[in-house]
């Protein structure tokens, strides 16, 4: 059912220095900050040839991101990130198997402007999982 891995997602507290670390220091090509209000976050996509990395930094107090870096305040990979034919497909078999879905179970928007939708950590090994439609 899942495609390939679209990407690793990091929550990170300090989002330039991030930015830096992976743009000089390891010589990635690095996106430019980008606001997902509806998501809660700023991102910044690292390119890299097989997948891609994304930062993830607080966008506001509400953020489920500040209450990972909370708990987390070196950061920490947040999510792993993949790609499905068909999110609504993916979504009634994953809950016909008895996982559980975030929110209201309905796709929403994400990053890279396609459905998304989040299934809990507690279902995949400490995990939280994100779909994307491709």
């Amino acid at each position: 059912m899942i495609g390939r891995l679209n990407h690793v997602a990091i929550a990170v507290p300090d989002l330039a220095a991030a930015q830096a670390q992976y743009a000089n220091t390891l010589g990635a090509k690095v996106g430019a900050p980008q606001d997902e209000p509806d998501h809660g976050v700023t991102v910044v996509f690292i390119e890299l040839p097989n997948t891609k990395v994304e930062l993830l930094h607080p966008l506001g107090e509400d953020s489920p991101i500040k209450g990972f870096l909370d708990k987390n305040p070196s950061g920490g990979i947040h999510h792993m990130c993949f790609e499905v034919e068909d999110i609504l497909a993916a979504r009634d078999r994953l809950k016909s198997e008895g996982a559980r879905v975030l929110g209201d179970g309905e796709p929403r928007i994400g990053a890279h402007g396609k459905p998304v939708l989040f299934l809990h950590p507690k279902d995949f090994n400490g995990c939280l999982i994100e779909l994307e439609q491709v």
